[in-house]
């Protein structure tokens, strides 16, 4: 049932991937500049321009372009960057765990603070937590990532000196951890290498708040607005009455039914997370996928463009899924067919 549910799925998302293409094509394609001369250099001549325009397929009438271009993609070919010479898909696969990792973390703190905040707020109504909540919920969605990532720069490393310097993943002078997902914290872990470990966590700590800050918010308020409504229902006021443990009343009862809309909200700020990070990369030279989407970009980068945007539409099909399967399993009057 499960398998026939999945492939479905997965069949639907089908239309949904081929509207992406088509759109990332169009837009790439009506960009200002020419993909050739990037790939060719300044100080190209106009004959080596239309030899490199040739050679790209930017010759060709734009229903061949596309069409070379999802046939490429089916076969796993999205092209060579004109920026660093490379296949795009050996670009994504070496930035993915980067983003991967941030993204992660970030989650981590969006949990550990926004989960806890909205239930005790809903708990002490009209109290301070609550009313502190708010004032964090109102920041976290009004405050651009940009200028509280600056912000927490300034702070943090500059005037208190106590985060590193926004330079990348680890500190120049440690050495990398032998790749195994390709996420250094977990991989350090993993070969017990600490002294990267301790580095990786490091570089880690000031991006992940600034992005967990971010979607903190809508965490912590959809938290507290369901708990305030199953609060309200009839059995949590007979579990009351018949003098269950406070502690099972809220976490137990109250909060185990708040876990749908929850996980719904906690599938959609990975997926944003995993799309919207590219601010947070670009400050902290971070070398994610929106870091290397936006040079790209700047570039006229045609190939990590496109690619960046159909990774993006495939996490939010694999994303969604996922939280329908977890749906099955938290709630069994669910049934996935």
């Amino acid at each position: 049932m499960l398998g026939w549910y999945v492939a479905k799925r997965i069949l639907l998302a089908i239309p949904t991937l081929f509207g992406v293409t088509v759109i990332t094509f169009a837009l790439t394609y009506l960009l200002p500049g020419n993909p050739a001369l990037v790939k060719a250099g300044p100080l190209a001549t106009p004959e080596h321009i239309r030899e490199m325009e040739r050679q790209m397929g930017l010759d060709q009438p734009v229903v061949v372009q596309y069409g070379r271009y999802v046939t490429g993609v089916l076969r796993g070919d999205l092209g060579e960057s004109s920026m660093t010479g490379r296949p795009v898909l050996q670009d994504l696969m070496q930035r993915v765990p980067a983003t991967l990792e941030l993204t992660l973390a970030s989650l981590v703190v969006a949990v550990l603070a926004g989960v806890p905040l909205g239930v005790i707020a809903a708990v002490r109504r009209d109290g301070i937590v609550d009313h502190v909540s708010r004032l964090l919920g109102v920041a976290g969605v009004a405050m651009p990532t940009f200028w509280t990532g600056l912000l927490a720069l300034y702070v943090f490393f500059y005037a208190l000196g106590v985060a590193p310097p926004p330079l990348g993943r680890l500190d120049n002078s440690v050495t990398p951890p032998m790749t195994i997902t390709g996420m250094y914290a977990f991989d350090a872990l993993l070969t017990g290498h600490w002294r990267a470990l301790g580095s990786a966590l490091h570089q880690l700590v000031l991006p992940a708040l600034t992005l967990g800050f971010s979607v903190m918010a809508p965490l912590m308020r959809m938290v507290r607005a369901t708990m305030l409504e199953v609060l309200e229902s009839d059995y949590i006021k007979a579990a009351w009455a018949a003098g269950l443990p406070r502690r099972t009343v809220i976490y137990g009862d109250a909060l185990r039914n708040c876990l749908i809309p929850v996980i719904t909200i906690l599938g959609v700020i990975f997926g944003f997370l995993m799309a919207g990070n590219v601010v947070v990369e670009v400050v902290f030279a971070w070398p994610g996928i929106g870091n290397y989407a936006v040079t790209s970009l700047m570039s006229k980068d045609s190939g990590p463009i496109q690619s960046f945007v159909l990774f993006v539409a495939v996490v939010y099909v694999l994303v969604n899924l996922a939280v329908d399967v977890v749906y099955g399993l938290v709630d069994p009057r669910i049934r996935l067919h």
